[in-house]
Order: structure tokens, then C-alpha cells, then sequence
């Protein structure tokens, strides 16, 4: 039997309302095991896991497919197809992949009530009992918390055909990865070994190239100066040379320019200089052929400031409803103007609906508040792109300034119909970053997010003076930027029963 594969071949693709090609000429093979695609948010990966599937066709180029390609997308809008098969199914493989990742026979009849980490955990299921030969992963972790973490990471160590994740998780990139394709478009570069060791190599990669650019530039200075002194020595000759500036009876000197002319002395320093320029204008060359990524200044501040009212909200205690017998209930709720609240608890015990219950609660003006949901389905992000597009041109200016800030590209973001989730949260953030907003509300803040923006929004929530409300899985993320701790646990004895309680 053929061993499964992906072969690309000098494939490039352009979207519909592009004006650059988002991936050009990549030639990649992708072999047994996990691969890595990793890079900015709209960099291109998704597009590269769709083109490896067959989801969509390149332009230029060809790409070789041995096996099933089966694709698991970013977003977790729908309920798989088959998850009705699997949880029927009463075969050994069905029943522990139902076991390790925690799927229950009632998801999907209550699938809208789902938190996205059991959602994203039903996903994985479906694809890994269909035992694909290739299997392409986008963002598997997001939503989760730790223990569903951790029944992934050993769900996917299972997997034995092709594997291509995109993973802003470097623990899970270093934990599966035998290499990975760092892309920024137009171009991608395969590295061996996970995240953190391919990201050594390019960071290695590109002090040589700019070492070598410095050199070059030196190089091409030093023979410009040269060329200029030449010139100035072919000068001279040449003045020393011409007979016109001598007497009529001058004739020894003139005798002397002709001898020079006959023996070639004569054209010594022009020769020299026209070989002197020559090697300019390679050094030139060779200068401008050697292409240094450009640095992007990263970093953002939010505008923030503290409320002047005692209270941010007050809410009083009560239960709300998680679908189906599954409540949630939860004491008297406040926060004041400079508080920094951590909402946590397990998948499914309702964080988010908790959030969204206290959003529809704030008395504060709408324009005080930033809000970031937890997942912004297709057709709201392409809403809040055209939106952003029919802004005046100094606000939109504003806006992708922040949003490059993040370490997105604006002309990328502008350019696409769909826009990448972590694309759409950098939007949102950058609106509310000019509102200078009194409470900031983020659900599962780092999801979708690429490694440079976490640390740029983690620094800039940390001297933030507003309020913080935050939902996370991230505890080190956490940690760093909060003061008090609001948890929801299941309460004991049990199943539709939750709890939130005020740690400190």
C-alpha cells in the first residue's frame, strides 16, 4: 500500500479580492506525521490546510494527494457531519474516543447550548473515529480547558497517518511536530523540529541574511567611494592628455601625449575606472538581491480609564438557564471601576453565557465598554469588516494602525471577504482601544490569537486603568493580569447543576 502524502508543487493562490498572492510558487511535501503550519493571523494557513485538502484549487501549480484529505475547521459554527454516527456507534474505537474526549450521547441535540470547547472536542472525535489517511487540523486547542487539553494532545498522538496542524499552542506544536512551515506571505520556509526550535533556526536564518545585507551595503560604499576617486584620477589624465590647452610650439609635450597614445598609457585610468564600475554595479546588484524581512513596530495601549461611578455593575444573585435541566447559579455580583476579575471553570459550566447575561445587564454607556465574545460566527465578521471599510479615512487609519500594531497586515485584512477569527478579535480590540473604554470584557482573549499579539495584549491589559473582566484557560495569562477570581464548578452530586463562587 502507498504511504499517504501531500506533495505541493509550485502552487500559488490569489483571492477574488486580493491584489497580492496570499501563497506563491510553494513547493512542500508533507510526509507521515504531524507538520506544523505556523505564522501571523491572515498569513495564509488556513488557506493552506483548505489547498491540501482539496477544499480549494490553486491557481498555479499542483498539488499530489495519496489518501483521504479530511479537513476540521477553525470555527465551530456547525455540528460535524457524523457526529450522529459516532455517538450510535458501539464499536471499540467509538467508545474510547467518546471516553477520551468527553462526548455524550446528548450534544448533538443541544448542540447550540454547547460551550466551543465541547464543541471543538466533538469536532476532533468525529474526524479521528472516521480514521482518515490525512487529517488537517486548524487551531485544536482553542476554547479547551487543561483536561481536555491533555485528552487531545494523547487523542492526537494516536493519529498515525499525515497530520498538518496550524496551532498558535506551542506546547502542542513542540509536543507533536516532526517540522513545521512557517509562513509569511508570499513566502513559506519548512523547518525541521517543532515550533520552538524552527522559530531558533529562523531567527538564526534572518541575523545572517541581515548580516549579510550590512556587509554588502559596506562592500558597495567602499566601492562607490573608490570609483570616485578614480574618476577624479581619469580626469586629471585626461586634462594631462589634451592637446589643446599646450602652445602651438610645444612641441615635447605634445611629442609625449602622442607616445603615451601609441604605447596605451594613455587610457590606463579610464580602463581601470570602467572596470571599477563595473564592479559597482554588481556589487549594487548583489546588495539589492539580498531581501531583509521587514520589522513591524509591535505593541498596543489601550486608552482606558477608570469610571468615576462606585460601582461598574451590581448584579444580583440568581440562576440562568444552560439549556435543557442545566442551570447555572451565582451569588451577588459587582465590580468596581478598577477591579480585575479571572472567570473560570471546566468546559460547559457556563462562563460565556454568564458573560453575556452581564453584558445585557451594564447600565454603562455603550461606548465604555469593549466586548470581545468568545467566537464571532462567518457572517457577523464579515459585517464587522465592511463596517470597519465604511469608516472615515482617519479613524480607519486609527484602527489599522492598531491592528498592524498587533501584527497583522492591514493591506491582508482590507483585501480578504473572510476574515481570519484572530483577525476579527485584533478589529474589535483596535474599536475599542479608541473609545477609551471604562470596562474591558474578553472571553477566552488568547483563542485565535498569534503568539506576538498574546504578548502585545497581555502588556497593554497590564497597564491598562480600566476594569478587566476576563474568561480564560490560560492561567499564567491570568495570573499576571488579575486580582480577584470568580469559579464555576459542578455542584456535587450532580450532572446539570453549576456554581459559581467568589474565591477572592
Amino acid at each position: 500500500m502507498t504511504p499517504a502524502g501531500i506533495t505541493f508543487q509550485s502552487v500559488s493562490f490569489t483571492y477574488d479580492t486580493a491584489t497580492n498572492p496570499l501563497v506563491a510558487a510553494l513547493s512542500v511535501q508533507f510526509p507521515t506525521g504531524w507538520t506544523g503550519i505556523v505564522g501571523a493571523n491572515g498569513a495564509g494557513k488556513t488557506t493552506i490546510l483548505r489547498l491540501a485538502t482539496g477544499e480549494l484549487n490553486p491557481q498555479q501549480g499542483t498539488i499530489r494527494r495519496t489518501g483521504e484529505p479530511v479537513y476540521c475547521p477553525q470555527r465551530t459554527d456547525d455540528v460535524p457531519a457524523m457526529l450522529d454516527e459516532l455517538i450510535a456507534a458501539t464499536d471499540g474505537d467509538a467508545s474510547a474516543i467518546k471516553g477520551t474526549l468527553g462526548v455524550t450521547a446528548d450534544w448533538p441535540e443541544r448542540w447550540q447550548t454547547l460551550s466551543h470547547g465541547e464543541r471543538k472536542r466533538a469536532q476532533i472525535a468525529v474526524l479521528l473515529w472516521r480514521r482518515p489517511q490525512v487529517l488537517a487540523i486548524d487551531e485544536p486547542t482553542n476554547h479547551i480547558d487543561a483536561e481536555a487539553r491533555a485528552l487531545l494532545a494523547t487523542a492526537l498522538h494516536s493519529f498515525q497517518g499525515v497530520g498538518l496542524l496550524v496551532s498558535h499552542d506551542r506546547e502542542l506544536l513542540d509536543d507533536l511536530c516532526a517540522q513545521c512551515l512557517f509562513v509569511d506571505p508570499p513566502e513559506a520556509v519548512l523547518r525541521s523540529g517543532g515550533y520552538s526550535k524552527g522559530a531558533q533556526q529562523a531567527k538564526r536564518d534572518e541575523e545572517r541574511v541581515r548580516k549579510e545585507k550590512r556587509q554588502a551595503k559596506r562592500a558597495f560604499a567602499r566601492l562607490r567611494r573608490e570609483a570616485i576617486v578614480r574618476r577624479q584620477e581619469a580626469s586629471r589624465a585626461h586634462r594631462q592628455r589634451s592637446k589643446r590647452a599646450l602652445g602651438k610650439k610645444d612641441h615635447d609635450a605634445k611629442e609625449k601625449i602622442d607616445m603615451a597614445r601609441v604605447t596605451g598609457k594613455d587610457g590606463v585610468a579610464g580602463r581601470r575606472l570602467r572596470q571599477l564600475e563595473g564592479r559597482v554595479r554588481q556589487s549594487q546588484a548583489k546588495q539589492e538581491s539580498i531581501r531583509v524581512k521587514k520589522i513591524h513596530e509591535l505593541g498596543i495601549a489601550f486608552e482606558g480609564a477608570h469610571s468615576k461611578r462606585d460601582w461598574l455593575f451590581r448584579l444580583s444573585g440568581g440562576s440562568i438557564s444552560l439549556g435543557g435541566k442545566r442551570r447555572l447559579s451565582f451569588p451577588n455580583l459587582h465590580m468596581r471601576p478598577r477591579d480585575r476579575v479571572a472567570l473560570t471553570g471546566p468546559n460547559g459550566t457556563g462562563k460565556s453565557t454568564l458573560v453575556r447575561h452581564i453584558v445585557r445587564s451594564l447600565a454603562l454607556p455603550a461606548e465604555r465598554v469593549t466586548y470581545v465574545p468568545q467566537e464571532i460566527d462567518l457572517e457577523s465578521s464579515k459585517d464587522i469588516l465592511a463596517r470597519v471599510r465604511a469608516l472615515p479615512k482617519d479613524k480607519l487609519g486609527q484602527m489599522m494602525a492598531v491592528v498592524s500594531r498587533l501584527g497583522s497586515r492591514p493591506h491582508r485584512l482590507l483585501d480578504t471577504d473572510e476574515p481570519s477569527p484572530g483577525e476579527v478579535r485584533k478589529v474589535l480590540l483596535a474599536l475599542g482601544i479608541t473609545q477609551a473604554p471604562h470596562l474591558i470584557i474578553m472571553d477566552e482573549p488568547t483563542n485565535h490569537m498569534d503568539l506576538p499579539s498574546i504578548t502585545c495584549l497581555e502588556d497593554a491589559l497590564d497597564e491598562c486603568p480600566c476594569g478587566l473582566l476576563l474568561v480564560s484557560h490560560d492561567q499564567r495569562f491570568l495570573d499576571r493580569l488579575t486580582t480577584r477570581r470568580w469559579h464555576i464548578s459542578q455542584e456535587k452530586g450532580t450532572t446539570h447543576a453549576f456554581k459559581l463562587q467568589q474565591l477572592r
